[in-house]
């Protein structure tokens, strides 16, 4: 439940954002009803996607069962794993320019296809966040039973709720938000929701027989936190960890964390080095 309340809130937030800066930059066009207009449209044209999207995977779901349905669960599983780790380092990178680049990214669109270009760059944007979400909840639920499933929609839910609540905070000048800050430590916590994605996207290829498990276990930690406890299910939930885990689990989590680390480290370096030559004026 917590995982789903983390990943909608942080992703609705995310979709509410681009819509605050699209609607504060249509503000100030002499048109802006007609330009409102196309920018709503644009957003119920992104969210309508979305839901197609998570229709579409349960009337495929529905047609596969047995190795077949587990093997297209498991292959959302590690898609969603790709997914979040592609959006933290894309965000770790472009997130301090997102407003300049919305903004420009309207301005071509309204000098190439007027107000039904505004209403793409909104569909757009919302169906991404979108399709990120439902992607991630599905992979959450994949396989798991009623009561966990209802657990995830109300832990969606308030996630959704918690993020327009603080929107409106905000926009009401309450509370202000360092985005920067934000989209950096939310983006660490994702992507130990990855890794604890691809986890179990691992387990389940193991125990399909399409990947040896080596040694199993390595070890056993569960005298120290057990992963069935309350404690160590949550713990589980968002990390990954397991307290017997297999040779190949824990190759498969050296090998998600050290590339995206060092790409991450990559990305901030660079960073530094151009906020440094344009404040030296280099």
């Amino acid at each position: 439940m917590g995982n789903a309340l983390f990943i909608v809130w942080r992703e609705s937030l995310e979709a509410v954002l681009v819509i605050g800066i699209l609607h504060a930059f249509l503000k100030r066009m002499p048109d802006m009803y007609a330009a409102m207009k196309y920018l709503w449209s644009g957003i119920l044209g992104g969210v309508s996607f979305s839901l197609l999207v998570i229709f579409a995977a349960f009337q495929i779901q529905g047609y596969l069962q047995g190795e077949t349905l587990e093997a297209f669960r498991t292959g959302v599983i590690l898609f969603a794993v790709g997914l979040i780790t592609q959006m933290v380092l894309w965000m770790n990178k472009h997130g301090r320019h997102m407003k300049q680049n919305l903004e420009t990214g309207v301005s071509r669109a309204l000098a190439k296809s007027g107000l039904i270009g505004i209403a793409l760059v909104a569909a757009l944007a919302v169906a991404r966040e979108g399709t990120e979400t439902v992607i991630f909840m599905y992979s959450l639920g994949a396989g798991k039973e009623s009561g966990e499933i209802w657990q995830l929609i109300v832990g969606g839910l308030l996630g959704l709720v918690l993020a327009l609540a603080m929107a409106w905070a905000v926009s009401r000048g309450i509370r202000r938000i360092n985005y920067r800050t934000f989209f950096r430590l939310s983006g660490i916590i994702l992507l130990f929701l990855a890794a604890s994605l691809l986890v179990t996207g691992v387990n389940r290829l193991i125990a399909m027989g399409w990947l040896p498990a080596l040694v199993e276990p390595v070890w056993d930690t569960s005298w120290l936190l057990d992963d069935a406890s309350l404690l160590g299910h949550m713990v589980s939930g968002f990390t990954g960890y397991r307290a017997q885990p297999s040779l190949m689990l824990i190759l498969a989590y050296i090998g998600y964390w050290a590339p995206t680390l060092w790409w991450l480290a990559l990305q901030n370096k660079k960073a530094l080095g151009i906020e440094s030559k344009s404040t030296t004026g280099g």
